[in-house]
C-alpha cells in the first residue's frame, strides 16, 4: 500500500519540475557547482580588465568594453557571501541577458570555471530545500539538480538580483 503513494508521489515531483527540464550551462564557485538555464546564456569569455565603479555594492565588480558595449560584471561569489573570486586562467566571465519589467539587462557573471552544458531531466531536479523564515531569500534557486554524484543549485539568474540591485546595476553602466 505504500509504494503506490510513493509512485504517485514521485510522479507529481516530476510534473512540478518538468518546466525546470533542459539544458544547463554548469560552472563552479569555490567547490559548489551551479547551472545557468543555457538560453540566458550569451556567451562565455575570458578574464578581461574590469573597471571598478565608485559607490557600487561590492559584488558589482564594475564594467567591461565588449565590442564597444559596456557591460556590468557581478562576483557571483560575493553576491552569494562568499569570499571574492580570487582570478585563475580557468577564471571567465558568462554573460547572460534575461528580461525584466524594465526591459532587457545583459550583465556579465564572474565564477570561477565552467564546467560542461547538461541536460538535466525533470526527474533528477528537487525542489529547493527550505531554510525556514530567518534564512536569506533564495528565490533564485529553481532546484536542485542531481547529475551523476554531483549536486547542481539551478539558479534564475534573473532572480539572483533584488529589483533595487538590478536597478543599481544599470545605473552603474549609465552613469
Amino acid at each position: 500500500m505504500n509504494t503506490p503513494v510513493t509512485a504517485k508521489s514521485n510522479s507529481s515531483g516530476v510534473e512540478a519540475n518538468a518546466h525546470l527540464a533542459g539544458k544547463y550551462m554548469a560552472f563552479r564557485l569555490a567547490n559548489e557547482d551551479y547551472g545557468l538555464a543555457i538560453l540566458k546564456v550569451r556567451e562565455i569569455i575570458g578574464l578581461m580588465d574590469i573597471t571598478r565603479v565608485p559607490c557600487t555594492d561590492a559584488f558589482i565588480r564594475g564594467v567591461i568594453n565588449l565590442r564597444g558595449k559596456v557591460i556590468p560584471v557581478i562576483d557571483l561569489r560575493m553576491k552569494f557571501g562568499m569570499e571574492p573570486c580570487q582570478t585563475t586562467d580557468q577564471t571567465v566571465i558568462i554573460v547572460v541577458q534575461y528580461s525584466t519589467t524594465r526591459g532587457e539587462i545583459t550583465m556579465g557573471v564572474l565564477v570561477d570555471q565552467v564546467e560542461e552544458v547538461l541536460s538535466i531531466n525533470a526527474d533528477k531536479i528537487e525542489p529547493p530545500p527550505s531554510f525556514g523564515a530567518n534564512s536569506m531569500n533564495a528565490d533564485f534557486i529553481l532546484g536542485i539538480g542531481k547529475v551523476d554524484k554531483r549536486v547542481i543549485f539551478l539558479l534564475d539568474i534573473g532572480r539572483v538580483l533584488s529589483g533595487d540591485e538590478a536597478e543599481r546595476l544599470v545605473q552603474a553602466v549609465t552613469a
